[in-house]
């Protein structure tokens, strides 16, 4: 690797009525501590933990950049990344210095008002670690205690960094590497234990969130998401409760699933009922029918705690309360997405309440305190359920429950969902929050005769070609202009759409709030932008040459207001989807930089350099349709994840059908069979396809990329 305090409880502190922003974060010598982490809400200056307060409201009350003022605004400093994947997180800002991360799980430190770069931190993350990531090499971020950072690796370590110097306190392995663990969610931080979860579900791994120390790196407990399915009477009661929604014989037997229900992103806390909440992830394999089997072989049983929100308490890990929004889930339709606490009015009554737009397409508003349903409507349209019922459970369309018809459906969402990582936003004034949403359909197929794949793979049960487009361009135009992105002023009190910016393509950026009035978001059309939170009027843009996903971030240094913004396009969507096909949006590139700015900011971005556009120039296909057929069906389950569906390819990882190893079969299964790229990303496929079926492989993407070639023109699709 390269390397360029004390708690109070929150009854205490709010009998104590702790003082003002400037005595937050204490001296030197206690650094970030509980009544730093508590009364975040208060320091103006700074930003200090993931969602800037426990509620993860990502509101801040700055007001010198507002709706009169922010016209003004310019950029001031930015910094260039070294990684040009996906950039997803959100930065920390404490006392003038401002700490991020960056794909590969890279650390960075930097004056928060001049750009100066302090240090750098490289945990050299092995690059063959890439194939266990199902959504790019991403990372969201940071947490601080005391005058340390905490970072998780894209590998599954958790590290324990000094905040002055970069150099490393500890590091602790936090998963089996030898399973497809990863970890891309950000660390949060309760009375010095550091609470993080990890990824992997896709790959048939079993999901926990788990504690640390932070002075020593112990594991102080672990939380299983899903029953191992050989519980006992010593077994945990939530997890006994939890094996009797599963088929036990699945989850214990010869060929074990691990069940999924990873924790890979979202977390809140609420100090005064401490109370940690954690969102839960899809099953493993998606398929419930070969997750969870009834006697007719069918999908069965609710799957406790998947797709759940559930509430723990931190000191202990101990069990309290759970919600699950999608019973039986099948459809990846993850509860990770991000939580907001805030306390409201509600027929009446002053509730205490939780909030999520999860994938599955529903805004829930829930009693933060038991967990009792209070309200849950559509935010996008959605086709799965005909709505919630009283008790808060999904009323189900038959047509759409895959695992139970064995029939292929096309859904609404599909697995990227209505709202995926992208942080919203609440602003208390104007009692709304902001959604980051867009509406992407598609075909869910069961594969026959699916058996899980220890070693490779995306183990899911659903055959990912079922919605490859066929070789029609102006089709696939059409079916790409149907897949909308938007950003959505939501009402949570009358569940109801107050007002909505449309984009001209998805995965836009997530939010931030403020007290000037403003909402900030990045988008998948190079641009950063101001909205007014109140109406949706868009009051100011910047052209950031790159799209942007991850959430901006607002701070003062000497009284003076900055809002910064991780830009660089990445992530699920952006590593499998043909942007080339959006026809009012230009191909969306990749240029990792920090950008910050503020009032009377004069600094210019370098002039954007050209995307290069490397023509399709394929072998001839003449193979069978038989080995074609197989290939298809070996992409799809192999290399679709990262190559893209129909091998489409994207803007930032090679486009199989340009590469040049397309042409020689010698060179193609060194690649693919032995691994010789594995430090790129590229592993063997050794022990998952013979050497026929890598052929086969090769067959299908040369057939592709002669019929691509057709319809495109001779290559006017911009690619790497």
């Amino acid at each position: 690797m390269h390397i360029k305090g004390w708690a109070l409880p929150a009854a205490l502190l709010a009998v104590l009525g702790l003082a003002g922003c400037g005595d937050l974060l204490g001296s030197e010598d206690r650094g970030v501590d509980a009544t730093a982490l508590i009364n975040a809400d208060a320091d103006e200056a700074n930003w200090i933990t993931h969602g800037r307060t426990y509620s993860e409201q990502r509101f801040s009350p700055l007001d010198q950049v507002n709706a009169e003022t922010v016209g003004d605004l310019g950029l001031t400093w930015f910094a260039d990344m070294d990684t040009a994947r996906g950039q997803e997180a959100t930065p920390l800002v404490i006392d003038g210095k401002l700490y991020l991360t960056t794909a590969w799980s890279k650390v960075k430190a930097f004056d928060a008002a001049t750009g100066e770069t302090l240090w750098e931190y490289d945990p050299e993350v092995p690059g063959e670690t890439a194939v266990k990531a199902c959504c790019d090499v991403v990372n969201r971020g940071l947490a601080a205690w005391g005058d340390s950072l905490f970072l998780g690796t894209l590998d599954g370590r958790l590290v324990s960094l000094d905040r002055e110097s970069g150099a490393v306190n500890w590091e602790k392995v936090t998963v089996d590497q030898a399973q497809a663990y990863t970890v891309t969610g950000a660390p949060r931080v309760i009375d010095g234990k550091i609470i993080i979860g990890n990824g992997g579900a896709e790959f048939g791994v079993r999901g926990y969130v788990a504690a640390y120390d932070a002075s020593s790196g112990d594991e102080l407990w672990r939380f299983y998401t899903v029953p191992e399915g050989n519980e006992d009477e010593s077994s945990p009661d939530y997890l006994k409760a939890a094996a009797a929604t599963w088929n036990s014989d699945v989850l214990a037997g010869s060929d074990a699933i691990g069940g999924g229900g990873t924790v890979w992103d979202s977390m809140a806390y609420d100090p005064d009922l401490d109370l940690l909440y954690i969102g839960v992830g899809n099953g493993s394999p998606w398929n419930r029918a070969y997750r969870s089997p009834g006697e007719d072989g069918t999908g069965e049983g609710d799957n406790l705690y998947l797709s759940s929100i559930v509430a723990i308490r931190p000191k202990t890990g101990e069990y309290v309360w759970h919600y699950q929004t999608t019973p039986g889930e099948t459809w990846d339709y993850t509860a990770t997405q991000h939580m907001i606490l805030a306390d409201m009015e509600i027929d009446g009554t002053r509730r205490q309440v939780i909030m999520q737009a999860p994938k599955n397409g529903f805004f829930y508003v829930l009693d933060r305190a038991t967990g009792e349903f209070i309200s849950a409507e559509s935010y996008i349209p959605q086709n799965w359920a005909e709505g919630i019922d009283e008790n808060g459970r999904p009323i189900f369309n038959p047509e759409t429950r895959i695992d139970e018809t064995g029939q292929p459906a096309l859904v609404m969402p599909g697995p990227l969902g209505g709202h995926n990582w992208h942080p919203m936003a609440f602003h208390p004034g104007e009692g709304l929050v902001y959604i980051p949403a867009f509406e992407a359909a598609t075909v869910y197929a069961p594969e026959a005769n699916w058996k899980p794949d220890p070693a490779r793979g995306f183990n899911v049960g659903f055959d990912l070609g079922a919605g490859d487009l066929p070789p029609d361009l102006g089709f696939r135009r059409e079916v790409y202009g149907s897949v909308k992105g938007k950003l959505m002023a939501w009402d949570p009190v009358a569940q109801e759409e107050r007002w909505t910016v449309e984009f001209a393509g998805p995965w836009n950026g997530g939010l931030l709030a403020t007290g000037g009035g403003l909402v900030f978001q990045g988008n998948s059309s190079s641009e950063f932008a101001a909205y007014d939170a109140a109406s949706g009027n868009k009051v100011w843009s910047f052209g950031a040459q790159t799209g942007i996903v991850a959430p901006p971030i607002t701070y003062t240094v000497d009284g003076e207001q900055y809002v910064a913004v991780l830009a660089g396009w990445g992530g699920a969507y952006a590593i499998t989807a043909d942007g080339g096909l959006i026809e009012s949006q230009a191909p969306v590139r990749n240029i990792s930089r920090l950008l910050v700015f503020k009032l009377g900011g004069e600094a210019e971005l370098p002039p954007e350099p050209e995307l290069a556009s490397l023509p399709l120039d394929p072998p001839p296909s003449r193979a069978s349709a038989e080995t074609i057929a197989l290939g298809k069906g070996k992409y799809a389950r192999y290399c679709a994840v990262c190559h893209a569906p129909g091998a489409v390819g994207s803007t930032l990882l090679p486009d199989l059908r340009r590469s040049g190893a397309l042409g020689n079969r010698q060179t193609w299964q060194a690649v693919v069979h032995d691994g010789i790229l594995k430090d790129n990303g590229m592993v063997a496929f050794e022990g998952s396809l013979t050497k026929d079926e890598i052929e086969a492989i090769r067959a299908y993407v040369i057939q592709r990329a002669n019929e691509d070639k057709a319809i495109e023109g001779g290559g006017q699709v911009a690619r790497r």
